[in-house]
């Protein structure tokens, strides 16, 4: 049994990361932007991306009916 193996990286608030040698993925949270064959590749992409930030969560005024 092999264990995985984890490379993270953080570039302009993505996470630049690849799992047991596979591809290099620029990801947030939720989403995957792309996947690139090297580190460098990957770096390259995510600091050409605009800076990231999570979006605040929205709270609607609650409606009253009278």
């Amino acid at each position: 049994m092999s264990v995985p193996m984890l490379n993270k990286m953080h570039m302009n608030g993505y996470d630049v990361l690849s799992v047991n040698n596979g591809p290099w993925r620029v990801c947030t949270k939720g989403d995957r932007l792309g996947a690139f064959g090297s580190k460098e590749e990957a770096l390259a992409f995510a600091a050409a991306l605009p800076a990231y930030r999570a979006r605040a969560v929205r709270s609607t005024p609650s409606q009253k009916s009278e």
